[in-house]
């Protein structure tokens, strides 16, 4: 993609868009209180807010590969100031952590032997935990590695102080999903049952 295009985007959305919705960015621009906190992949594929189908303000979004959260107090930076400053001072209800099929971040951490190239992507996937190495992983294994990764890092999400207080608080909700992205289909974690079941309204 061009930078040209983007230029282009920026230009029509200052035209186009902006003035259908001024009156909520007018809102916006001294505050926000979004309702949750949604952690997912960097990947270009994954576009929150169109898979939610929610509005600007509504989310606070933390974007990184593999939407890991490393468990406090190891890697304190980004993802835990992000966190910290969503579950703390904006005080959201819900967290959402979202993990997507065909995840190359997934497939990575299987075969880390294939990121030597690249030192930092490999040592930021040892919070991904996967149990086993394969060379070359089928889909199902990477779905597999995939829920498991989400379960993961709502685990680690529970290290972070603000969000143990809040938890006992029993103001705070944690929620563990997987999107599909061929189909569109999103399935989330029950923890009674142990295994993510179609999120409502998904096929």
């Amino acid at each position: 993609m061009a930078i040209e295009k983007i230029l282009e985007g920026v230009a029509r959305f200052q035209q186009q868009a902006f003035p259908q919705y001024k009156e909520l960015f007018t809102g916006l621009a001294t505050g926000q209180r979004p309702e949750a906190l949604f952690i997912t992949c960097s990947d270009s594929r994954i576009d929150p807010c169109l898979l939610t189908q929610t509005k600007p303000g509504e989310l606070f979004i933390c974007r990184v590969i593999g939407n890991i959260v490393p468990p406090y107090p190891d890697a304190i930076g980004g993802v835990s100031a992000t966190v910290e400053f969503a579950v703390g001072v904006l005080r959201v209800p819900d967290v959402i952590v979202c993990g997507h099929t065909d995840c190359g971040v997934m497939k990575g951490a299987l075969n880390p032997d294939g990121l030597d190239a690249y030192p930092t992507v490999k040592a930021w996937l040892r919070y991904a935990h996967v149990e086993r190495r394969e060379p070359d992983p089928g889909p199902e294994l990477i779905l597999a590695e995939t829920e498991r990764n989400v379960i993961t890092q709502l685990n680690n999400l529970r290290t972070h102080p603000t969000v143990a207080a809040r938890l006992a608080q029993g103001n705070l909700a944690l929620h563990g999903w997987v999107y599909d992205i061929g189909p569109g289909s999103v399935t989330a974690y029950d923890q009674e049952q142990r295994k993510f079941l179609p999120l409502g309204g998904s096929q």
